[in-house]
């Protein structure tokens, strides 16, 4: 689908829809009210003989109205009765996508307000929303492919929109980017094979350096190493940098991601309904993947570190088994309980490594870790917890303004009895009880005082459906807006 900025005297055509705005009792906006008397009023009409209140995300979609070339108007509601906010246009751009993008329309033309940062978020949101992993698909029928092929955004001066929509351009890129890690099958997207894509994003200026399981072994990663030791693919741990900042040796902040390419749950294994999900286990890698690419795509003034521990979990002879005791990279060891609690055997060494070679400024870690959290948190929500106050309230904030919610959890000392272990350092799991939240502490061993935060983001991975229009199901790319942020926010230089 194609972008374009275009004056605010563009009209739609014989095959083109139009989506103007609507608030909050459907009072009409200045072009929703030009098109009403274009139409002969066929837009209030429309409104008096059904149910649209112009609440937000709300659309009423009038086809073929006389006097207007268009071959439908689509009304957006956004509550409120004055000046629409960034946020409610590109939900109502995404809403007005979402209403008309399998009617057989080929363009969408947007009339949402026309400054220069109206028009830029209106084409974030119908960028997102019109995301769609079809590559796979070869016999799909024509009436349920998206139809729309352009949306054109209208502007008052659409070379300054064009530049106020490139950072956005960079973010929309990276969240597709994260989104298609995600929704790839395991079969294609292998450790190896994720650590190639994150090194195609040398084309952005990142260095990426890639270690196999040899360099893992010399620097002691047992914890990571024995996930991965039932599969045929090789573990990989990718560390992708970007030093925006003007002083190149200035303390980098650091994102570490857990990449399980699939998951069978190793000797524990999994229940056979639902494994298939399990391909997406390794989103958390794919949310650091993303946010790097954005801090690279739109070149952000910060010195940035993102590590992915990449690994397969499999259940062949050579595999992990419960009760083995293994040695991590920070000397400690542990009992694995089971082998289904893999993400965190994964994250001990990445962070270790992160926060022992690079001493950074935070680590916030990002994994698909928990089933608990689900239970805890719903679908909207991805756990959030910490060692630091600071860090938190800035990724609380950050999360609000991005619509990416958190909601913080306690780390409790006294609930670390549950993973004690009567032969190792520590076990790996501790039972049902505050599952989310023991597994959290587990990883907190492994920071050595760094400011940190641990996002278990297994709730919202994967959408099923998705309330937000910009959000369509399936891979969400979650945490890409929400840490390229918190990184604008409060770290640029």
């Amino acid at each position: 689908m194609r972008i374009e900025f275009v004056p605010v005297d563009t009209q739609a055509g014989a095959t083109a829809a139009l989506a103007v705005l609507a608030h909050e009792g459907a009072a009409l906006s200045p072009e929703a009210r030009a098109a009403n008397e274009a139409t002969g009023g066929a837009l209030a009409r429309a409104i008096a003989g059904g149910r649209f209140t112009g609440a937000k995300g709300q659309t009423l979609d009038i086809v073929a109205p006389n006097g207007l070339e268009a071959a439908r108007v689509v009304l957006v509601g956004v509550d409120g009765s004055g000046a629409v906010e960034p946020e409610a246009v590109e939900l109502a751009a995404a809403s007005a996508f979402q209403a008309v993008k399998t009617s057989g329309v080929v363009e969408l033309v947007l009339k949402l307000g026309a400054d220069a940062e109206t028009a830029a978020r209106a084409a974030f949101g119908a960028r997102l929303a019109a995301y769609r992993f079809d590559k796979y698909r070869t016999t799909e029928k024509a009436e349920k492919k998206p139809s729309v092929q352009v949306v054109k955004i209208a502007a008052a001066d659409p070379v300054k929109a064009q530049k106020a929509y490139e950072p956005l351009a960079a973010l929309a890129d990276a969240i597709v980017f994260s989104r298609d890690l995600v929704s790839e099958p395991a079969n294609i997207l292998h450790p190896e094979e994720f650590a190639a894509r994150a090194k195609g994003l040398e084309s952005l200026g990142l260095e990426v350096e890639i270690l196999g399981e040899a360099e893992m072994a010399k620097l002691g990663m047992g914890s990571l190493l024995g996930v991965g030791q039932g599969s045929v693919r090789e573990s990989q741990l990718v560390i992708m940098k970007w030093m925006g900042a003007a002083d190149k040796s200035a303390q980098p902040i650091a994102f570490v991601g857990k990449g399980v390419c699939f998951d069978t749950g190793g000797i524990s294994i999994k229940p056979a309904d639902g494994m298939e999900d399990m391909k997406w286990d390794m989103g958390g890698a794919a949310a650091v993947a993303g946010v790097m690419h954005a801090l690279a795509g739109r070149k952000a003034r910060v010195n940035a570190i993102g590590v992915l521990g990449l690994v397969e979990n499999m259940p062949d002879g050579n595999a992990q088994r419960p009760g083995d005791v293994v040695t991590s990279m920070s000397g400690q060891t542990i009992e694995v309980i089971n082998t289904d609690a893999e993400g965190r055997l994964v994250l001990a060494d990445a962070l270790w490594y992160t926060q022992e070679r690079f001493k950074p400024q935070f680590m916030i870690d990002l994994a698909t870790l928990t089933g608990a959290i689900i239970i805890s948190l719903g679908h909207d929500y991805a756990g959030l917890f910490s060692n630091n106050d600071g860090l938190s309230e800035k990724l609380l904030a950050a999360g609000k303004a991005e619509r990416e919610s958190l909601w913080r959890l306690p780390l409790p000392a006294a609930y670390e009895k549950q993973i004690e272990s009567p032969i190792a350092d520590m076990k790996n799991i501790g039972g049902r009880p505050a599952g989310s939240i023991t597994a959290g502490l587990f990883l907190q061993k492994f920071v050595n005082g760094v400011p940190w935060a641990h996002l278990d983001i297994a709730s919202v991975a994967w959408k099923k459906p998705s309330a937000d229009p910009t959000v369509p199901d399936g891979a969400a790319g979650f945490g890409v807006r929400l840490l390229n942020r918190l990184v604008a926010d409060a770290y640029e230089g």
